[in-house]
């Protein structure tokens, strides 16, 4: 099969451009030699399937960073038949250095200037048949947004392909010898290409960018509105989603009552309480979840893919060095908020080590997706409906506080100099489609990734629950009951329950778990009726604390492991557990002890 390799700078589309062609099909693939994972897809190209791997966005095939030398590595490693360069068509004059070395090191290559449409709109011009024969490779204008321009792609890739029929797969001979003796006048040979082939307005067209950032981009109005702009969003998700949970959860419910259990009922006791009560019930409120998480990765999708989030790491990026970090640190902490796992697999894009490091160690407390789901429902049944969504804020400034602490603690100990360079890509408005597909995208990952640990989280509990045969579920008798008091030395202090001790302990594999775990602790399916079973058993300062140290404390095996093996140090593993037990403690101690004695 034959292999095409997606190379190019990051905002360019790329990934856009990679799932368009591929229709999200895609699958994560190991590939020898490198420390990473990549993403790769089969393509059909006229009934020729082929190989498109997604390598990591660079700026330079001679930079310093971890991406770039993991593209490095594939490239020496990996026999390429074609390689796929995407630029953004409008910043060509900064973009062309890649093309130019991928052209120099005698890779075959189909250049993609995506975004032709943007670059239109804002008055420049492209001679695509002179850039083609300058760079002796085809160049293609087009738009993965509107997928214009992708059937002509395709036939182009399968023409190169077809006419290199007789030629090896291309592995590039001493290639890091050969970069380093590359042309050292490649900027004036780019800046040669551009002269001749492309040009420029004479006053950049885009207005609108301008006139968002003179409001959007104030030294003192900016930050406020961001945070007013995140505020919004979490109410609106919240005011939309509890409904909707509330009503998916009721249905799952009454399909457990008048369909399972009606056909499992010749099971054994035992064996029927398992399946409905531990498999179904701890599933389906994890379930009944997923619109609420389709809901906050469209909201997050609209405000990455608008812009808005360069923009915000350039606003936080003065108030991030004072800790130690810079404005790419407060993106990938945003990306947490989705998943810590491919937030810290973006640290790669830092050169510093003491930068990666000290980024690593506050992204664990973003306030993940799966966390997301516990907030949820604990504030459903604890606060009323006209301050959940802020309850919910709060809880999301709290991680960015823990995050912030933790930075000014240990910035000493992890020093960076390397400086920021940010490119704020002009506003858009993705489309409807792009932000549906992106959210099924992402809820479908979420189920996919998640539903091993929620299975063996929720069956686990169920065990712990009905063991030893004979006494009462959920009883101090039982094995739960029994772990749970073992805890409370610990535990009581900040207000957490036996029952509540359980679903913290099988939080630590993944935090899915949590929810599904209390639906099986204390029998219930229906969010209504598990809301009222937890209200009852429960205060309202208990359950804050809890939702505390839920956002706190250590984060899932996961991101434990994806931790352990960028940083390549156990100490430095040790240490991210460590803390963020003690700092969930700390604050879970503080905020009950002092509700409880002005209550």
């Amino acid at each position: 099969m034959s292999t095409i390799a997606v190379l190019g700078m990051p905002n360019t589309g790329k990934s856009t451009l990679f799932n368009r062609l591929t229709g999200h099909h895609a699958h994560i693939g190991n590939w020898p030699g490198l420390t990473v994972d990549l993403l790769q897809a089969d393509l059909q190209l006229s009934g020729r399937s082929v190989q498109l791997v997604d390598l990591p966005g660079i700026y330079d095939l001679r930079g310093h960073s971890d991406d770039e030398a993991v593209v490095r590595r594939f490239l020496e490693q990996t026999p390429v038949d074609l390689v796929l360069v995407v630029l953004n068509a409008s910043q060509l004059d900064r973009q062309l250095r890649l093309a130019l070395q991928v052209q120099q090191l005698g890779l075959p290559a189909v250049l993609a200037l995506n975004m032709a449409d943007e670059a239109a709109r804002f008055g420049v011009s492209i001679q695509a048949e002179s850039l083609s024969a300058a760079l002796n490779q085809p160049v293609l204008p087009l738009s993965a947004k509107y997928r214009q321009g992708l059937e002509t792609l395709q036939h182009t890739l399968l023409a190169q392909l077809e006419a290199r029929a007789d030629h090896p797969a291309a592995i590039p001979e001493q290639l890091e010898e050969r970069l380093a003796a590359m042309d050292a006048d490649l900027d004036g040979a780019m800046a040669e290409l551009v002269e001749r082939c492309v040009t420029l307005p004479a006053r950049w067209r885009d207005s609108r960018s301008r006139r968002l950032d003179a409001v959007l981009l104030h030294p003192l109005l900016g930050l406020p509105l961001f945070f007013l702009a995140m505020a919004l969003m979490f109410q609106g998700i919240y005011a939309i989603g509890v409904p909707v949970q509330e009503a998916l959860g009721s249905l799952l419910d009454q399909f457990g009552q008048a369909v399972l259990k009606p056909l499992i009922a010749p099971l054994p006791a035992l064996l029927q309480g398992f399946l409905l009560e531990g498999l179904y019930q701890g599933l389906g409120t994890v379930m009944a979840f997923l619109p609420v998480i389709a809901l906050f990765f469209l909201a997050m999708g609209l405000v990455e893919d608008s812009g808005y989030l360069s923009r915000a790491a350039y606003l936080m990026d003065a108030f991030m060095e004072r800790l130690g970090l810079d404005g790419r640190s407060f993106v990938l902490s945003l990306m947490g908020f989705g998943c810590n796992v491919p937030a810290i697999l973006g640290t790669r894009v830092m050169r510093d080590r003491g930068l990666r490091l000290l980024s690593m160690l506050v992204i664990p407390f973003s306030l993940c997706s799966a966390r997301l789901n516990v907030f949820l429902f604990m504030a459903a049944v604890f606060f009323p409906p006209r301050i959940g969504g802020l309850v919910i804020f709060g809880l999301y400034l709290m991680s960015f506080v823990a995050a912030m602490l933790t930075a000014l603690l240990f910035r000493g100990r992890f020093p960076s100099n390397e400086p920021l360079v940010l490119e704020l890509p002009p506003y858009r408005l993705p489309t409807a489609g792009q932000m549906l597909s992106r959210a099924w995208s992402e809820v479908k990952h979420f189920w996919l990734w998640s539903r091993r640990f929620i299975i063996f989280g929720v069956v686990a509990v169920w065990l712990l629950n009905n063991l030893p045969v004979g006494v009462e579920p959920a009883s101090s008798a039982s094995l739960a009951g029994q772990l749970g008091t073992l805890t409370q030395p610990l535990l009581a202090p900040i207000g957490i329950n036996p029952k509540l001790a359980v679903a913290l302990l099988f939080g630590f594999i993944a935090k899915e778990i949590v929810l599904g775990g209390l639906a099986v602790i204390y029998g219930q399916a229906d969010p209504v009726a598990l809301s009222r079973a937890i209200a009852s058993d429960v205060s309202w300062p208990q359950a804050l604390s809890f939702m505390l140290f839920t956002l706190l404390y250590t984060p899932c095996l996961s991101t434990v492991a994806v931790i352990r093996s960028e940083s390549k140090k156990l100490s430095f593993t040790l240490l991210s557990v460590a803390w963020s037990l003690l700092l969930a403690w700390l604050v879970s101690f503080v905020a009950f002890q002092t509700i409880t004695r002005l209550s």
